[in-house]
């Protein structure tokens, strides 16, 4: 199947910028560290469980150097309630250390610096990169895949495919925030279940063969 064409690609764009102009992440954060530390706790986890672990974990080790005092064994309480938070605990004090010996104590804007850091992977430096650095990254989650796969604006087998299917699909106009677009319509309106096709803004240029109809 071939993929979207330019032109609907600009209109699917288009359509979602004049529904949120501004589109903003919905993980809490106050400095880049934390926005970074966020991310690195939202691998398979809901933004809202990260928020509820990091406004405990943040009102004690807002900083690298806050953090790298706490520990490992008080981070860990305080962030036991989401997934895998005993590894998550390990990569976050680690990099919180990586930060203060070798950048300052600050997050480098710099792709290969991030993805040396623990437990940042591509997807992480993305979202550093976009949202602290205001580069045109695209950050394939779980939601961006599946709308970008559905809608046929690109479709890959592996986020990285994804990825560089959309950055060559994407105007340039759009580029900057269509990260957000794309996972804010996947978590709200394209889920995975029960996608909301007949509330869809964008349904007549979607090419997913199991879409509902719109409603008359």
């Amino acid at each position: 199947m071939r993929p979207m064409s330019v032109k609907n690609a600009s209109l699917l764009f288009a359509r979602l910028a004049a529904a949120n102009p501004e589109p903003r992440s919905e993980l809490e954060y106050d400095s880049p560290y934390q926005l970074l530390v966020a991310v690195v706790l939202s691998a398979q986890a809901t933004d809202k469980s990260v928020n509820l672990a990091t406004r405990r974990l943040f009102a004690v080790a807002p900083t690298p150097d806050a953090m790298v005092n706490l520990g490992e064994e008080a981070l860990a309480d305080r962030i036991r309630t989401i997934g895998l938070y005993k590894t998550k605990a390990k990569n976050v004090l680690e990099l919180s250390r990586q930060l203060l010996a070798r950048h300052d104590g600050s997050v480098p804007h710099d792709r290969a610096a991030l993805e040396a850091l623990p437990g940042v992977g591509r997807k992480t430096a993305n979202v550093v990169l976009n949202v602290v650095f205001g580069e045109p990254t695209i950050a394939v989650d779980t939601h961006i895949f599946r709308v970008a796969n559905r809608t046929g604006l690109a479709r890959g087998d592996t986020p990285l495919a994804v990825e560089q299917g959309l950055l060559a699909r994407v105007p340039q106009q759009f580029r900057l925030h269509a990260h957000h677009w794309l996972i804010l319509h996947g978590r709200y309106v394209c889920t995975a279940r029960a996608p909301r096709c007949n509330e869809c803004s964008i349904a007549d240029l979607c090419a997913w063969p199991e879409k509902r109809p719109a409603r008359a």
